[in-house]
């Protein structure tokens, strides 16, 4: 079964490090959900705004900086996804603390080169 990860911090904007993860999981075939600021589109995968009722969430990928995840943590933590992957830049002992915590993996990486490299 595919994993299917949610795209925290996903921008409409074109080359933006976080647009481009949207893309690769599509490309790789992995079923994809982004949530972002503003809602719209990246190719034909929608971007919604908020916290949207979601299910099965394998993994959770952020493009949020520690001082934007806060907010975010009881609905990260409300998901209960198997992994939550702080790209470069996410980085935040205190919510991977959490995250350990609670028995969801921690991962720093990048989502995009783990694509990639087939290690996702």
């Amino acid at each position: 079964m595919s994993k299917s990860t949610l795209v925290i911090g996903a921008s409409l904007k074109e080359g933006r490090y976080s647009n481009i993860c949207v893309k690769t999981l599509v490309s790789g075939h992995f079923p994809v959900t982004a949530i972002g600021l503003r809602e719209g589109a990246i190719d034909e995968i929608p971007v919604l705004s908020g916290f949207s009722e979601l299910k099965d969430i394998h993994t959770v990928t952020l493009y949020l900086g520690p001082d934007n995840q806060k907010s975010w943590y009881d609905y990260i933590l409300k998901l209960n996804p198997e992994r939550v992957v702080f790209n470069p830049g996410t980085e935040n002992q205190e919510f991977e603390d959490v995250l350990s915590e609670a028995g969801i993996e921690v991962i720093e990486g990048c989502t995009i080169v783990m694509v990639k490299a087939g290690t996702y």
